[in-house]
């Protein structure tokens, strides 16, 4: 049997992807550089690919899907599909497969858990023993914020929202929440659906759980900081580029909110001398949103599926385009 022609076009794969498909592919190029791979060699490797697994911000272009005659499939080990021009791949017929439902608790777990950092100041509590202060002082007496009886705001309420919005009213939380259209499924009757405008004024916790999209893009900033309660904390674990990460340090500086929690951030990763860095009412992770060895196996597991099943001219079991998903 002829087997079929894959670029792997990011240099994090793990072997739950190597052994689902290594009995149906041979993979004729592979991008082995921590990071994204330039547009320019993209186009020279698709020529002649059936499918392309890609991920790490490797650009996914008109260009690129252009110079790909055969290509049937694209497949991405992550929820986000940003690299991707979603809609020349449309326009082009080819299916982009995710893998949001694999990641969504995981995620959750990770928002709430950064929540509760920010709110109860863990991490300089931590640092106050760690660097003999407890010892030398006797007493910590920065106070933290309790998250019973505060609101959450959500902003993006998909699976991640609503299975966030789950932790948050265990915890005695009231949770509100902005998207493009109010949602009418029971997995959210426990909250209430608000303007953009109200929830920024309400929220003690603004959280955003939005994908990066035109739309998106650089929404949060100066203007939503004036809106916000300065004792307010903004949680991000959507997309880094949400935030205007220039206006966001602004704020911060000057009051107009109290912390941010950030897992995401822009550019990322951010520079060692970055003056979000520099502040002590900033808390920022390393993206680790799903990066658990269960969740991140189960995921690359589903992205190995997805590209079989496109290959083959199966539906996808997950598909980012589903306009254009096999019948």
């Amino acid at each position: 049997m002829e087997k079929y022609k894959i670029v792997v076009a990011t240099s994090y794969v793990r072997p739950e992807f190597l052994e689902a498909v290594a009995p149906y592919c041979d993979i004729i190029h592979c991008w082995t550089t921590p990071g994204p791979m330039p547009e320019e060699l993209l186009i020279e490797w698709v020529a002649e690919a059936d499918g392309l697994f890609v991920g790490g911000g490797s650009p996914v272009t008109e260009r690129v899907l252009a110079a790909a005659p055969r290509l049937k499939v694209i497949s991405l080990p992550q929820a986000g599909f940003n690299e991707v021009d979603l809609a020349a791949a449309t326009a082009h017929h080819i299916p982009v497969g995710n893998t949001p439902g694999a990641l969504t608790e995981t995620v959750a777990e990770l928002a709430f858990a950064i929540t509760i950092c920010a709110a109860r100041e863990l991490i300089p509590a931590n640092r106050y023993v760690t660097s003999g202060e407890w010892q030398r002082s006797g007493k910590y007496l920065v106070p933290g914020m309790d998250l019973s009886r505060r609101t959450l705001g959500i902003v993006g309420m998909g699976n991640i929202g609503v299975s966030i919005s789950r932790r948050a009213r265990a915890f005695g939380m009231t949770v509100i929440y902005n998207n493009r259209y109010p949602r009418r499924d029971d997995d959210i009757r426990f909250t209430t659906y608000v303007s953009q405008d109200e929830l920024l004024s309400r929220s003690d916790v603004v959280l955003i759980s939005a994908p990066l999209t035109d739309e998106t893009r650089h929404m949060v900033g100066r203007e939503w900081f004036k809106k916000m309660k300065n004792t307010a904390i903004l949680v991000n674990i959507g997309r880094g580029a949400i935030v205007c990460t220039d206006e966001l340090v602004e704020a911060l500086r000057h009051g107009d909110i109290a912390k941010a929690a950030l897992d995401v951030v822009d550019p990322e990763p951010l520079p060692a001398d970055h003056p979000l860095l520099q502040l002590s009412n900033a808390y920022v992770f390393p993206h680790i949103g799903s990066l658990t060895e269960r969740t991140r196996g189960d995921m690359f597991a589903l992205s190995a599926r997805n590209l079989l099943q496109g290959l083959r001219g199966e539906p996808l079991e997950s598909c980012a385009n589903p306009d254009v998903n096999y019948k």
